[in-house]
């Protein structure tokens, strides 16, 4: 505000104060308000920070879940090698035998420091899914992943083979997408009666020939 701009409102308040009345005009109010910058920041803040933060959150939710899913291919290799070397065996009449639930608690453990893991989750599969198979040659593994319409069929099976048998040790891990802005890029389920995709479909493979325990 230069010195001629100064004068000018101490005039208009001296001759305000000398009738003893106050009238602003709107064009005298409007210069006024746009000298004003007191309160610039304030508002440029309130604007902008509410997308700045959805930005922030959308990309710290992307990065979590490539890291879950990196936690659950590191979990999955651990299982495969413990049913490789027959750490892990089933229905051979050994100390080692485990049953399903068994096998899935054991998962859990090794994932439930990041991905949640409920107490009823080795029982009754509500985001984590195993699929433990044998096959009689690598050619008749199935490479796609098992689909009902747009949502993941959750039919799976626990039935690794002994030693010398080719197996395939597979998971699936259902993580909700809370982020309405990365929501249509990351999910890729959609279950049925469902308008709005929100969760992705983690999915971590291993196919190996048990060693001759």
């Amino acid at each position: 505000m230069n010195g001629m701009e100064k004068q000018q409102i101490n005039a208009e308040n001296a001759t305000e104060a000398a009738s003893g009345t106050k009238t602003l005009k709107p064009e005298g109010l409007f210069r006024r308000l746009l000298r004003e910058k007191g309160g610039a920041a304030a508002i440029e803040f309130a604007v902008l920070a509410l997308p700045f933060l959805i930005m922030v959150f959308a990309s710290l939710e992307t990065f979590a879940a490539f890291f879950g899913e990196q936690i659950l291919a590191s979990a999955n290799d651990t299982m495969a090698r413990k049913l490789r070397t027959g750490e892990i065996t089933f229905n051979l009449g050994r100390a080692t035998d485990k049953t399903e639930e068994q096998f899935r608690q054991m998962y859990c453990d090794q994932i439930s420091y990041f991905l949640s893991c409920s107490a009823t989750e080795a029982k009754t599969p509500g985001k984590l899914y195993i699929d433990v198979r044998s096959y009689t040659e690598f050619s008749k593994i199935p490479t796609a992943i098992p689909r009902n319409g747009n949502d993941f069929d959750t039919k799976t099976t626990f039935a690794p083979g002994g030693p010398q048998k080719i197996n395939m040790v597979r998971a699936y891990y259902r993580w909700s997408v809370v982020t309405d802005l990365v929501r249509p890029y990351v999910t890729n389920l959609r279950p049925a009666g469902s308008s709005m995709p929100k969760d992705y479909l983690m999915v971590a493979t291993n196919t190996f020939i048990n060693e001759s325990f």
